[in-house]
C-alpha cells in the first residue's frame, strides 16, 4: 500500500475543504462548488493512475 498517495489525497482533502469554508464565508459559494470539483477531479486522477498501474503490473505478471 503506497501510504505516500493516501497522504497526498488526505493533504489534498484537508486544503479543498480549508478553501470552501473561506469561499463560503465570503460569499463565493460558486467558487466552492468549483473548487470542490476540482479536488475531486484531481484524487479521481491519482486514483485512476493507481488502477492503470495495477492492471499493468497484473497483465505483466500473468504475461497478457
Amino acid at each position: 500500500m503506497d501510504v505516500d498517495l493516501i497522504f497526498r489525497i488526505a493533504a489534498i482533502g484537508i486544503i479543498v475543504a480549508v478553501l470552501n469554508q473561506v469561499l463560503v464565508r465570503s460569499g463565493r459559494e460558486e467558487q466552492a462548488m468549483m473548487t470542490t470539483l476540482a479536488g475531486l477531479i484531481v484524487v479521481l486522477l491519482m486514483i485512476v493512475n493507481e488502477i492503470a498501474n495495477l492492471f499493468d503490473t497484473i497483465k505483466s505478471l500473468f504475461g497478457l
